[in-house]
């Protein structure tokens, strides 16, 4: 049997009962030296997890905790400290990853509109250039997945516990959690479903540690001793950003007790809006990790209740609450890397394939008091990037320039060798990497619609450059906020139509047409996605 047979053993609900017959020694030996063999196009393992803020990888010098298999990726290869999403939410920004392209270019402008998987994507050029493609976990786009030879999908955000899969269109549920069944999958897929002889494209996509953050077993316990002290701004009064002021996404007011911080009672004294929707993942668990479970948080209930907190006490235990399972459920995921990437490594396959970690957006951990993104300010907005190919990147490579989303697709087909076509609005990171090129844009554009909505984020859009922030907060409000990054890095200070700045604000609102005029964006595209999404929610558009 293989190394990997050997050390990562596949669970037989992974494997099925097909695939436990052994493979003679000989086929195997054979199947290695044609995988050495096949080296014109290089294979690429685009990992992705959901809602991974990147001041929480390690290898990104915040200290918040300790994730040694993604930083592998970051010290064998590149790491981005300027990587930006195009549009700070799930479906949206996945969608714009497969094209390459901007929202309203795609159509995925929120997670209500259809996405429309007939229009071109990279795994669909990959597939038809000879790659073998799979796709395994999240993806969050509705419909059937087009340019994958197999595919093994989340429906919708999934579940931590006992989760479903759909498996080439046909339903089934896993036992187990889901971060490990994800990575078992991908496994399988690697070691017993691709053919050696082909180039591949896996596409290995975590669900965590998307809301509602419950770890497994393992971690409940993980940074216990530890104190989170909240950022410097988590009190922040949003002065002059009216938009930031009216969120409904505040640790304090707005995270449930229940949902997200795991307060499930069994006498039912803490009442809250979602408490029936976690109860409901609560009982997706067995026997066995239920009494675990319990073990664990029950103790932890039992001395809330008994401090009746208050203010800034209980906005500050709300936040040590939510960071401790926060940074659990990314152990789990770092697990996982590792054992893709010690796979690689035993079965020959490292040297001639691409890594790819990155998250479909960012997220705040406290930063101006709040959980969750959407806002183009930084905590959402940017989010990591790590790369490996040892052909073409050198150890401990550092991005400094600006890179967005829209860049993996032409990324992924320049390395193949594949023409980019010409639609296609992002750039290939590919001269980056290797040296060849120092400056890939000076701007970057962003955009958000999904509003009215849940955490009530207001519709805007704008640019960044490497030191100023331009945004646009329109629909039911008209505001404008410029920012000095380096000189407010945690964007607490409004500095639109301040006269000291007169020249900054004209040169960005410049710079912000030149944006829109070359992706393609307008005031009548903003109007038509909104009139489809008030339309699409039953709800009278406001003058």
């Amino acid at each position: 049997m293989s190394k990997f047979t050997l050390k990562h053993k596949i669970p037989a609900y992974v494997l099925g009962f097909g695939l436990l017959a052994l493979v003679g020694c000989k086929n195997e030996k054979e199947s290695k030296t044609v995988e050495k063999e096949v080296a014109k196009q290089p294979n690429i393992v685009f990992i992705m997890s959901d809602d991974h803020a990147y001041q929480a990888i390690s290898a990104y010098g915040h200290g918040l905790n300790n994730t040694p298999n993604i930083d592998r990726i970051a010290n064998e290869g590149a790491i981005f400290n300027k990587g930006f999403v195009n549009n700070s939410i799930c479906a949206p920004s996945r969608a714009a990853i497969l094209t390459g392209k901007h929202s309203f270019k795609n159509g995925k402008v929120d997670n209500l509109q259809p996405f429309n998987w007939d229009q071109d994507n990279f795994a669909k050029s990959l597939q038809k250039n000879g790659y073998q493609t799979a796709l395994v976990g999240k993806i969050h786009l509705d419909g059937l997945p087009q340019g994958f030879d197999y595919s093994n999908v989340l429906p919708g955000q999934g579940q931590y516990y006992s989760p479903d899969f759909i498996e080439n269109g046909v339903k089934k549920t896993y036992p187990g959690y889901i971060t490990h069944v994800t990575t078992d999958i991908a496994l399988d897929w690697l070691q017993n479903k691709r053919e050696k002889d082909k180039p591949f494209l896996l596409m290995y996509h975590q669900k965590a540690p998307h809301r509602t953050w419950m770890p497994e077993e393992k971690y409940f316990t993980l940074l216990d001793s530890v104190n989170f002290v909240p950022p410097a701004n988590f009190f922040d009064n949003y002065e002059d950003r009216p938009a930031a002021a009216s969120q409904e996404m505040s640790i304090f007011k707005d995270m449930d007790l229940v949902y997200d911080l795991k307060m499930l009672d069994k006498d039912g004294d803490i009442k809250t809006k979602y408490r029936g929707m976690f109860q409901r993942k609560y009982d997706r668990m067995t026997d066995e990790q239920k009494v675990a479970w319990d073990a664990y948080y029950d103790p932890i209930i039992a001395d809330f209740k008994s401090q009746n907190l208050e203010g800034k006490a209980l906005a500050t235990w709300k936040y040590n609450r939510y960071m401790h399972d926060y940074l659990r459920v990314i152990q789990s995921v770092d697990d996982g890397v590792g054992q893709v990437l010690d796979y690689l490594k035993e079965n020959g396959l490292e040297e001639n394939t691409i890594v790819v970690y990155t998250s479909d957006q960012g997220f705040y951990l406290g930063e101006h008091g709040w959980f969750d993104k959407r806002f183009m300010y930084e905590e959402s907005f940017r989010t990591p990037i790590l790369m490996k190919y040892p052909k073409e990147i050198k150890p401990g490579t550092v991005i400094d320039e600006l890179v967005q989303n829209i860049d993996f697709a032409p990324t992924f087909l320049d390395y193949a060798g594949i023409d980019i076509d010409e639609s296609i609005q992002g750039e290939s990171l590919r001269g980056l990497v290797n040296g060849e090129v120092t400056e890939l844009r000076d701007a970057l554009y962003y955009t958000f619609y999904e509003y009215p909505a849940e955490h009530k984020v207001k519709r805007h859009y704008g640019v960044r450059t490497d030191r100023y922030k331009l945004i646009h907060f329109y629909y039911d409000i008209n505001k404008w906020e410029l920012y000095d990054l380096e000189k407010d890095p945690q964007e607490m200070h409004n500095l639109y139509d301040n006269p000291e700045y007169a020249s900054v604000q004209k040169d960005m609102h410049e710079q912000l047409e030149r944006m829109r005029t070359k992706y393609g964006d307008s005031d009548a595209l903003n109007e038509e996605n909104l009139n489809r999404y008030l339309n699409k929610k039953n709800i009278k558009k406001k003058h």
